[in-house]
């Protein structure tokens, strides 16, 4: 099965707690999967040849997390061209906020930007309406996994 890295950027925990779920059923559907809350570029390097699962919260006017701004920046510096990567995306926010799921969509954009392979649809989960957000994950989580089965 697949070799999986969760990248997560989080700030109040949710994003964190949605990956526990998201990793729990990945390893049940037979895939080895890692949990970054705070992710290296050299980690990421390793899954570029594999898949990551980006989970991220989006904080004040749609930015990303402390936790993942590193990442981000050295993927966007350092990284380039990625065709070789297959991702997943869960962008956790609030829609009361003008940029809702902002950091969740800016990750998306770089990645695409590289040449990067979204497996399956962006999903946005709104803390309005779910304020369990691992509720909304858990189905996406499991046809995602069906998806990068085949």
């Amino acid at each position: 099965m697949a070799q999986i890295g969760i990248f997560v950027g989080t700030v109040y925990g949710n994003a964190l707690l949605v990956a526990e779920e998201a990793e729990a059923l990945l390893a049940e559907a037979g895939h080895d999967v890692k949990i970054f809350d705070e992710g290296t570029l050299e980690s990421w390097q390793f899954y570029r040849h594999h898949y990551a699962l980006v989970i991220t919260s989006t904080t004040g006017q749609g930015n990303l997390p402390d936790s993942i701004v590193p990442l981000f920046q050295a993927i966007k510096d350092q990284v380039g061209y990625q065709p070789e990567l297959h991702y997943g995306l869960i962008a956790l926010g609030d829609s009361s906020y003008d940029n809702f799921c902002g950091a969740g969509h800016t990750f998306d954009a770089l990645l695409q930007e590289q040449g990067a392979t979204r497996v399956g649809e962006l999903l946005e989960i709104d803390a309005l309406q779910h304020p369990e957000p691992e509720t909304v994950a858990i189905p996406w989580v499991k046809k995602w996994a069906q998806l990068i089965a085949h």
